[in-house]
């Protein structure tokens, strides 16, 4: 036998952009006031429907309530949309992808 690894493959994970709307449940750590919130999230998976799956598990889990996902898509495809991405964001996009999660990058409460 040998003592030689195999090469890694390359990873599938790629990182997504996401705007989750959650509503108000107890705990939730939003302002009292707040009737909700939006939170622009950098999610990591094999596929958008995957990041979404998992940032709505991980939102739950933290006691929010998610309400709607809207999907940006990968930093890629924004860049051909035009979009301008800085460069905090796409360290935080390499974050998501290297630590394979979800990052909450932007949180904006909602006020009626």
């Amino acid at each position: 036998m040998s003592d030689q690894k195999k090469p890694k493959k390359p990873s599938r994970q790629q990182v997504y952009t996401l705007l989750v709307e959650i509503g108000r449940k107890d705990g939730d750590g939003l302002p009292d006031k707040a009737t909700g919130a939006a939170l622009m999230c950098f999610a990591s998976g094999i596929d958008e429907a995957e990041a979404v799956r998992e940032t709505v598990a991980i939102l739950k889990q933290a006691d929010t309530n998610p309400l709607d996902v809207t999907g940006y898509g990968t930093l890629a495809e924004r860049e051909e949309e035009g979009h301008e991405i800085d460069e905090d964001e796409r360290a935080l996009m390499a974050r998501a992808l290297d630590e394979n999660s979800v990052i909450i990058a932007q949180m904006t409460p909602f006020f009626d």
